[in-house]
């Protein structure tokens, strides 16, 4: 007999109040959603409760921060807590190093006495600077051992320097960090320091440094200072210019991943450049689409450390510029889109540093306005088909592109590929039943050119890319397993997300086996998907996959199969160890089906892999009488009770009370699983 997995489920735990800000607005709303209509209701609760806040205050961060790793799942700050202004040093203080949240906001010059004090920022803080008025003078701030989930942005943080480069008598930094994790330092002015700009040291990781000015300096950027290799960085879209060394030095990083920042050395100045990027150690380093402006030995790497370059820019450079060895694939990790090298000077000299407001996205420093591409099958449009107007969507687009899709019948396969992302699907008529895209492929259906479609492959809206949405339409797949009983294979998918950032808000998901495929790019990637205000109906394992998925504040539909008998399964979760799977919360389950006849569902071990741990949690959600008392079952082999399968709040005639066969949690358990804790860190906003 085997012994049973371990299964490492405990997180740092916010206050239970993080998740009216975490969430937006239109998704956390205390009204009722109006289920036959078209639109929500928002309580005025809620407008209340996101008054105070600031839009930036839900900002949460991309890159290394933003995995889930050592009981913190992204970093978010102070997100949830008290939103309070600060103008004095004692004022600074007290929030900074207090226990519980804040979001902290520098409204003025604050002068550190005495010059080089470096504030001991705790747990769960976001300190950002209000306009470009927030500055901290002569001193910094440290983030001990252990502190974590940590956001400084939007601060002017300068003036320590004490007349001699390199003196340890003054060893003043801008921002210290000895043993902390999931800090992001974004959108700062950071200069004229007595030692470094930023120290990420004794293995400090799940750290991302973006959109950050770092100047006039002698050490810019130190990443290490030990023996252990477990520091993981993302240092991306950052002006350095005019600093003499360690442009970042990275000693021993587990995974260092620098892309589109911008080194200058410009000619005739004070401080000169002795090295640019220096990967040490044992470091792994992937150095992408970077722009090197006149620095000497641009690139170094010690014997054992790797640097694999690609797509960098080295202009009036000189000395030693180094590569080799293998590292990772930094996508394996976290999603992310590359500018072109050659258009960083611009892009970063208008962008980098703080901003007079700061938007719901780093990257919307940069971004343009939403692309529009019209379809329309009457020729009224740019494109007659949706899929036309996927292909017109550049490789790796920067920015928003929405397909705007007339009213009518589109019979096509459309696939928008993983390297488009931040589209938009979105129908233009009165009701989200006016535009629906369908085709009747199954996964045993015959390919033209041999062999069948398999399960994934018969989806007739495949989504591999991240950051994408659907509005205001029905996707189907009408395929008739009545009329096509010499099919054996009959899972019918009709909508097919594999990516991150999906979100699906007040659309119609319709099939019968299969019906919507929630998964993620590979097994070791994170996928989370928010379905919002919408429908979703079919009878066999018709939400299944193994994203990290919400179903909230919509309408699950169970439909009877092809000879009129009633029997089904809602969720088939196919979660990896260690990851959030299936959410359903806030919604009604209902249908023209027998009583007592359909499971809520069953744990999906693909391809027999006993190294899952399926997730699925269903709560404060209306169950009608066509769930059974005993609502989970067993497949293929694995125990439902061997994984992680739960209640908490349902009501209505499919609800019933805890037992061994129907297990609940408790209300400490439900604190930690609710939508907030699902998306991790990001804000589904409709664009």
């Amino acid at each position: 007999m085997s012994e049973p997995r371990s299964k490492a489920r405990p997180r740092h735990r916010r206050s239970r109040t993080a998740l009216a800000v975490g969430v937006p607005l239109a998704l956390t709303a205390a009204g009722t959603f109006a289920y036959g209509g078209d639109l929500g209701v928002l309580g005025s609760t809620a407008l209340q409760a996101s008054a105070a806040t600031p839009a930036w205050a839900t900002d949460s961060a991309d890159g290394f921060a933003s995995v889930n790793s050592l009981g913190q799942n992204g970093t978010y700050g102070g997100r949830g807590g008290q939103v309070v202004t600060v103008k004095t040093q004692a004022e600074l203080e007290k929030y900074a190093t207090a226990t519980q949240p804040y979001v902290i906001v520098v409204a003025g010059a604050i002068a550190m006495n005495p010059v080089g004090k470096e504030i001991k920022v705790q747990s769960d803080k976001t300190i950002v600077g209000q306009g470009t008025a927030g500055h901290i003078v002569g001193g910094g701030f440290f983030l001990g051992q252990g502190v974590h989930n940590v956001i400084i942005r939007n601060l002017t943080i300068r003036d320590a320097y004490q007349g001699i480069w390199n003196d340890k008598d003054h060893d003043f930094d801008a921002i210290q960090m000895d043993g902390a994790h999931h800090v992001w330092i974004d959108h700062n002015d950071l200069r004229h320091m007595a030692d470094g700009l930023i120290d990420v040291r004794k293995d400090s990781t799940n750290v991302t440094v973006s959109w950050n000015k770092l100047s006039d300096n002698n050490k810019t950027f130190g990443i290490g200072w030990t023996e252990n290799v477990k520091t993981d960085i993302t240092i991306h879209h950052n002006w350095i210019r005019e600093t003499e060394q360690r442009n970042p030095s990275t000693d021993n990083a587990a995974h260092a991943h620098l892309y589109n920042n911008f080194l200058e050395d410009a000619p005739n100045t004070s401080i000169g450049s002795s090295y640019g990027n220096y990967s040490r150690g044992s470091t792994r380093m992937v150095l992408e689409n970077s722009y090197f402006q006149g620095i000497k030995n641009p690139v170094i790497k010690d014997s054992g450390a790797t640097v694999v370059q690609r797509g960098n820019v080295f202009s009036g450079t000189s000395g030693r510029n180094e590569s080799g060895g293998s590292a990772f694939d930094p996508k394996a990790y976290y999603p992310y889109s590359l500018d072109k090298a050659a258009d960083l000077p611009s892009i970063l000299k208008s962008g980098a540093g703080p901003r007079g407001s700061i938007g719901t996205t780093t990257a919307s420093t940069k971004a343009a306005a939403a692309t529009t591409l019209t379809v329309a099958q009457d020729g009224s449009g740019q494109y007659k088909t949706v899929q036309a107007a996927v292909n017109a969507v550049p490789a790796n687009n920067p920015s928003r592109v929405v397909i705007a899709v007339k009213p009518g019948t589109y019979r096509e396969l459309v696939k928008v590929p993983s390297n488009k992302p931040h589209v938009t699907i979105q129908g233009t008529g009165g009701s989200r039943k006016d535009t629906t895209i369908v085709y009747n492929n199954a996964s045993g259906t015959p390919k033209p050119g041999g062999g069948t479609y398999g399960t994934g492959g018969s989806a007739t809206v495949a989504v591999e890319a991240d950051d994408f949405q659907a509005r205001n339409l029905t996707i189907s797949n009408d395929f008739d397993e009545k009329a096509n009983q010499n099919i054996k294979d009959q899972q019918a998918v009709a909508l097919r997300t594999a990516a991150d950032k999906v979100f699906l808000d007040g659309i119609i998901v319709s099939g019968d086996q299969d019906t919507l495929l929630l998964d993620t790019a590979s097994k070791d990637r994170l996928g989370r998907v928010y379905v919002g205000n919408s429908y979703v109906i079919g009878n066999v394992d018709f939400i299944f996959g193994r994203a990290t998925a919400v179903v909230d504040k919509s309408v699950i539909t169970l439909k009877k199969r092809w000879d009129g008998s009633s029997a089904g399964y809602i969720a088939a979760p196919s979660t990896a160890a260690n990851r959030r799977g299936f959410l359903i919360a806030n919604s009604t389950v209902n249908g023209d089906v027998s009583a007592g006849t359909f499971y809520l569902g069953r744990p999906w071990h693909a391809g027999g892999d006993a190294s899952l741990d399926p997730q699925a949690t269903v709560r404060n959600t209306n169950l009608s009488n066509a769930i059974k008392s005993t609502p989970w079952t067993d497949m293929s082999g694995f125990s439902w009770k061997d994984d992680r399968f739960a209640e908490y709040g349902n009501y209505g005639a499919g609800a019933g009370p805890a037992s061994t066969n129907r297990p609940h949690l408790t209300d400490a358990q439900a604190a930690n699983q609710e939508v907030a804790d699902w998306l991790a860190g990001w804000t589904p906003s409709a664009s």
